[in-house]
């Protein structure tokens, strides 16, 4: 697999790198990151992060991002070389990095009867301090490291995204009810994803994607 730049014309389809932001929006976000948060020997996530919405610059870089609209601030820290799952959202979600991180992305559109092939999936390598879009109708996943030191990266979504499954009267699924893993999350597994043992749909079809052995060059 190719990782190619963030800056490239071929993730356009997938995101959009905020290029004008104030550095004073996320300067002291990647601070955090670094002296407030864990780094996991594998991978975690948390959808809110105090020491993230405390900052000073919390509730303008919100508005920034959704305009008026409740968010949060959260991370996904850690070490991950694996593809594992695709998943999706109604809005989209920014992330910001400390350190570079490279992000595994497929279009919502190239799902075909709840499976999608795992060569249509595409890498991008974000360098840390840039704050990346990724739209609501692409599907994505934990970020991936560029090097044994790990990633962290803030996650910003609506409020609530990511909470406990809600249950759904069987009478009333509809659509993609089938994929719905948690609030407003909707997910395809790999077979050979710890996700997939929990009983995540399993929708991923073809090679598990590692880059533990691809040049980050």
């Amino acid at each position: 697999m190719r990782v190619e730049s963030v800056f490239s014309d071929e993730f356009r389809r997938y995101g959009r790198v905020w290029q004008d932001i104030p550095e004073e929006l996320t300067t002291s976000v990647t601070t955090a990151l670094e002296t407030s948060t864990p780094m996991p020997v594998a991978t975690d996530y948390v959808a809110s992060e105090p020491a993230l919405e405390t900052l000073s610059c919390a509730e303008a870089l919100k508005l920034v991002l959704y305009g008026g609209r409740s968010a949060q601030l959260g991370w996904c820290n850690g070490h991950n070389t694996q593809l594992n799952c695709l998943e999706y959202h109604r809005s989209s979600e920014f992330n910001l990095g400390a350190r570079d991180f490279i992000l595994l992305v497929a279009g919502l559109d190239q799902i075909e009867s709840g499976s999608l092939e795992t060569t249509l999936v595409r890498a991008f390598r974000v360098p840390a301090g840039v704050m990346v879009e990724v739209f609501a109708t692409t599907l994505h996943y934990a970020p991936c490291q560029v090097d044994e030191d790990g990633f962290r990266v803030m996650v910003a979504l609506p409020q609530g995204t990511n909470a406990p499954r809600p249950q759904i009267d069987p009478s009333l699924a509809a659509g993609d009810a089938d994929l719905l893993w948690a609030a407003d999350k909707w997910l395809l597994a790999h077979a050979h994803s710890s996700e997939a043992s929990q009983g995540a749909h399993i929708g991923l079809i073809g090679e598990n994607i590692d880059l533990a052995h691809v040049s980050m060059r």
